[in-house]
């Protein structure tokens, strides 16, 4: 049996640098310090964010380099403690140079949510669910 669980999520990227300074400097993460210059690591409750060469993961992985974007294919979510704070991250992503997707708004499940691709694309939904809770690690907690 395989446990349920999330260990890694490991965007590739086109420009190492520029994804870093995207997401350390832009949104204000912290990097994991460990010995590879290669990779970014940022640990998270319960999971660790990488950024890793789009190139050098299809080579990891034993593929050719995907070409084009895989919008739609899958999104990362940042679930966030109030309706005011989905606001505030897409700004803040926006600031950063991500590219607003889809603004903030009331949604059919009766959360409040938008949308934001980051510089290579990745899309990342920010909501505000009423029927869940962040705790202090920022761990996500059904009501």
């Amino acid at each position: 049996m395989m446990e349920q669980r999330l260990s890694i999520v490991t965007l590739g990227v086109r420009d190492l640098g520029v994804a870093r300074n995207f997401y350390l400097d832009g949104l204000g993460w912290t990097e994991q310090e460990q010995d590879s210059d290669g990779i970014v690591f940022v640990q998270m409750p319960g999971i660790v964010f990488a950024l890793y060469p789009k190139a050098a993961l299809a080579d990891d992985i034993g593929v050719a380099v995907p070409s084009g974007p895989t919008a739609g294919a899958i999104t990362l979510a940042y679930n966030t403690r109030t309706e005011g704070e989905v606001d505030e991250v897409l700004a803040t992503a926006a600031a950063a140079g991500a590219t607003l997707i889809k603004a903030a708004e009331k949604v059919f499940w009766g959360g409040y949510s938008g949308y934001f691709a980051d510089l290579d694309g990745h899309l990342w939904e920010v909501a505000f669910n009423p029927f869940s809770t962040i705790a202090e690690d920022g761990s996500m907690q059904s009501v």
